[in-house]
């Protein structure tokens, strides 16, 4: 496994792969690795010839200053997790490398129906970010495939509109929701967890579950309220669950045979927010 710091260093050794047209695989991390990122990494060694992971925890998502520095960082660790799961090539960036003081990068800003509602809702300028640092990645990557998790629908949404919006030539492929063995979605955020909350949190996958399963039998807006019941009470708080289209983002009024619905809820757990969604329906 090589791990390179600079984006010269990065550059020269793609290089070679981009003369023969090989496949290259990339996922951008903010570290904290966990099992999620890796079965990404384990998806993208199935298809492509290289398997590149960045880690970098990007500022310009943080609405919060107190949030980025709290975010945890454990490069030690992460580059172990890499390197028994066979990843090819790290990229280790400073600030000054993805963002070059002076320099002006080009990224497009999402459309309002896409970052207003959910996250967007909550963190503002948030998809900004993300969209800035994925585009600025996959500038530098150039990869035939993007990997990223089910578990930030939203934002995984919009870095496919951001892919459409820019015709880059880069597939995104989404991959499931890796869960604890109680169903707790994996995230960096758990580690910061209370340890008498943590098993408590099985609540959001809990509701999630039974939403699907009353999917039909209850409007949405009373399964809704149903759901933000379910997920209130002592050191659980939800800031939103909402059921929206899954290619729109748009809230749904009800759901029809080929509808494509997506339950997404954020909750604070003690002091630590954490998220989970579940696709209800898909059509085949």
């Amino acid at each position: 496994m090589y791990l390179f710091k600079s984006v010269h260093q990065l550059d020269q050794y793609l290089q070679h792969f981009r003369a023969s047209n090989a496949r290259v695989g990339f996922i951008p991390t903010m570290g904290a690795l966990h099992a999620g990122h890796l079965s990404l990494v384990e998806a993208s060694n199935e298809q492509n010839e290289l398997t590149v992971c960045s880690i970098f925890v990007n500022p310009t998502q943080f609405n919060e200053g107190s949030d980025l520095e709290k975010y945890p960082r454990t490069p030690g660790l992460d580059l172990a997790l890499l390197a028994a799961a066979n990843c090819d090539v790290v990229f280790m960036p400073q600030v000054d490398e993805v963002y070059p003081p002076g320099v002006e990068l080009d990224s497009p800003t999402p459309p309002k129906a896409l970052v207003q509602g959910m996250e967007g809702q909550f963190r503002p300028g948030h998809f900004e970010g993300v969209v800035q640092v994925v585009k600025r990645l996959l500038d530098l990557v150039q990869p035939s495939s993007l990997y990223m998790g089910q578990k930030d629908y939203q934002q995984a949404a919009i870095i496919g509109w951001m892919i459409e919006y820019t015709k880059l030539a880069v597939e995104l492929v989404v991959c499931p929701i890796m869960r604890e063995e109680n169903g707790l979605a994996m995230s960096s955020r758990n580690v910061r967890l209370h340890p008498d909350i943590r098993p408590k949190a099985i609540v959001l996958y809990q509701t999630l579950l039974s939403v699907k399963e009353k999917l039909g039998t209850l409007s949405l807006p009373e399964l809704q309220s149903w759901a933000l019941e379910q997920l209130s009470g002592p050191d659980f708080r939800p800031e939103y669950f909402d059921i929206v289209d899954g290619q729109s983002l748009q809230p749904l009024d009800n759901v029809g045979e080929n509808d494509f619905a997506v339950a997404c809820t954020a909750v604070w757990a003690g002091e630590v927010r954490i998220l989970d969604n579940m696709i209800l329906q898909k059509p085949e």
